[in-house]
């Protein structure tokens, strides 16, 4: 490790020390907090105003000392959205890979991919790996063509960058990948067969918040020569029922 990036990860260890210092006592000001860390106020300094600039530390009442910021609330209510939905769907989507036998997974967006939040194997999955904190590309899945088909035009477009190639039969042109977007709005559930890996087969369908944005997706996946012609005919509104079945639990269609 180089000096430049050592002193950086210094940095980033003193500005959690802060944080927590924040939450132990409730307010401190800057002499103080370079006492708990053992550096000059001017290096205590520099590291608060950065904190506060991002939100994540405020002034208190009393101007020269801080406390927690708003920012820290941004941040934690995106993890309990998440750790809410992981909660609401799991029964939900052990009893989807019972009924099918296959791999049920759930993902949301996360920037220019899907991320696997949850991942349940059915009886005739052969599991060998974990893909929960894992991400995935979004133009040739199943869960990512969900989590795209709502999208404007202007987000979608920075989502997508550049559409690599995995199979012959991954979506590569934009066009084509909007319209194909376009099919999923309409059906209400997206397919990906042979896409992402040869022989790999999936559905997805979306989970909605209470307000009606996709917010989530759920897919059962497996391989091509089950997920075929009838079978997958079979498995389509399974999966759609589910993820009607979790956003129903989210609050959408509640009046």
């Amino acid at each position: 490790m180089g000096n430049a990036e050592a002193a950086n990860v210094q940095s980033v260890d003193r500005a959690i020390t802060i944080l927590e210092v924040l939450a132990r006592v409730g307010t401190a000001g800057v002499t103080e907090i370079a006492a708990e860390l053992g550096v000059h106020k001017s290096t205590a300094f520099r590291l608060v105003a950065t904190l506060e600039a991002h939100r994540l530390v405020e002034q208190a009442g009393d101007r020269g000392r801080y406390s927690l910021g708003v920012g820290l609330l941004r941040l934690a209510g995106a993890t309990t959205a998440r750790l809410d939905l992981v909660q609401e769907a799991r029964p939900v989507c052990r009893q989807l890979a019972a009924d099918t036998g296959e791999t049920v997974n759930l993902t949301v967006l996360a920037e220019h991919s899907a991320l696997y939040l949850d991942q349940v194997a059915g009886s005739s999955a052969l599991q060998s790996h974990n893909w929960v904190g894992q991400h995935i590309p979004l133009h040739a899945t199943s869960n990512g063509k969900v989590l795209l088909c709502e999208m404007e035009q202007d987000r979608l477009d920075e989502s997508l960058g550049s559409l690599s190639r995995f199979t012959p039969t991954t979506i590569t042109r934009k066009a084509e990948l909007r319209a194909e977007l376009g099919r999923v709005r309409e059906q209400g559930y997206a397919l990906a067969v042979d896409e992402l890996e040869i022989g790999l087969a999936a559905v997805a369908a979306p989970i909605r918040n209470a307000h009606g944005d996709i917010v989530a997706s759920i897919s059962v996946s497996g391989p091509t020569f089950r997920l075929a012609g009838e079978r997958m005919e079979s498995v389509i509104p399974m999966c759609v029922a589910a993820a009607d079945e979790v956003s129903h639990r989210l609050g959408w269609g509640i009046r």
